[in-house]
Formats: structure tokens, C-alpha cells, sequence
């Protein structure tokens, strides 16, 4: 089975979409699963819109299909201390009032796992405890899961398995501004967060 991966989406619909469009096909005919590594929201303009896309893609495909895990964004609305509309900590007295009707969002985001494993394949949005070695999945933080930085590479002593995440931006990994593509270590990591302008 082919998978796909996606990650950072932050309230981009027009551009989720586009980039649906490449995978769809696949994703219909049974041939694929898609694998949304988090951070749904804050940054473009309809981030409800996005999650209401990804919750209809789960319906439609099921969650064996459609993948969706928490990224840090997304954690920050869980535990209050951000809304969906904006990440900033000054708007939320201001959008307190306008943000009641989530309730719907808050306990979807709250399910999302925080790591899928598919063979020998980790999908995280920020990354594991690459000290654990083998032991990762339980001696691994939240806060490691949704937020590490910065961005590990090379190979993970004592653990014979790949990560994919986003959540740090691939020119910042690779060292390059102009690097917005998928970043392989060479060893035991992919980054997939382009940072891009454009889709």
C-alpha cells in the first residue's frame, strides 16, 4: 500500500486541497493511505475549514485510511491555553465568546493519537526520545511527540526504525533557505515540513 504524508497544513485549505488532488485517486481506489502528521491550524485563514475537511475524509475513508495525529498547535487548543481561530495568548479574552461552538473540534483534536507506526516507519509531528533506543513509545514526553526541537538527525542508536515528521521547517534542518522540499538524513529521518510558500 502506497502512503502519503502531509504535515503542517495551518489552516491552508486551498492549499490542503491541492495537494488532495495528487492522492485521491489512490486514496479511493484502496491503494493508499494518508498519514496527516498534525498542526492543522493557526497560520491561514480557515483553519476550521481545514479540520472540517480532514474530520469528512475520516468519515468517508476511515481513521485506517485517513491517519490525522496531534501536533503542537493543535495540543495548545486542547489544553486551553491557545484557540482555533489564533494562537495568540492577547486574543483570547477577545475570542473567547466566538470560540463556544468548538467544542466539536476540542474533543476531536483531544482523540488524535500522537504517533502511528506503520513496518519499520515512526510518523510524529515533532519526533521521540532517540535516547530510548527501543523503549521510545514509553519513555517518550507529550511535549517530546508535539514539540521537540530542535530536529534530530543521523542515525538512532538502538532503534532500527525511520521517523517522518514535520513541524520544523526542512530549509532550517538542511541548513539551506531555499531547501523547501523533503529532507532525508541520510539515516534515519525524514522531514517533510517544506515550508512552503506556495502549492
Amino acid at each position: 500500500m502506497i502512503i502519503y504524508c502531509m504535515s503542517d497544513i495551518h489552516g491552508c485549505l486551498a492549499e490542503f486541497e491541492d495537494a488532495l488532488s495528487l492522492v485521491l485517486d489512490d486514496i479511493e481506489q484502496g491503494k493508499a493511505k494518508l498519514i496527516l502528521l498534525g498542526d492543522y491550524i493557526h497560520g491561514g485563514p480557515d483553519n476550521r475549514g481545514v479540520l472540517d475537511r480532514i474530520m469528512k475524509l475520516r468519515e468517508r475513508f476511515g481513521s485506517d485510511r485517513i491517519i490525522a495525529l496531534l501536533g503542537n498547535h493543535d495540543e495548545w487548543v486542547v489544553n486551553g491555553s491557545s484557540t482555533i481561530s489564533n494562537n495568540s495568548v492577547y486574543a483570547l479574552i477577545e475570542e473567547w465568546e466566538d470560540e463556544s461552538d468548538d467544542d466539536e473540534y476540542i474533543n476531536w483534536l483531544s482523540s488524535l493519537p500522537l504517533y502511528y507506526v506503520e513496518g519499520n516507519t515512526i510518523f510524529v509531528h515533532a519526533g521521540i526520545d532517540e535516547e530510548a533506543g527501543d523503549m521510545w513509545e514509553w519513555e517518550t514526553s507529550e511535549d517530546v511527540f508535539t514539540s521537540k526541537y530542535p530536529a534530530e538527525t543521523g542515525k538512532i542508536e538502538g532503534l532500527d526504525m525511520k521517523v517522518v515528521a514535520g513541524h520544523v521547517g526542512t530549509a532550517e534542518i538542511s541548513g539551506d533557505k531555499f531547501f523547501h522540499d523533503i529532507y532525508f538524513d541520510g539515516e534515519s529521518h525524514y522531514y517533510i515540513d517544506g515550508t512552503v510558500l506556495d502549492s
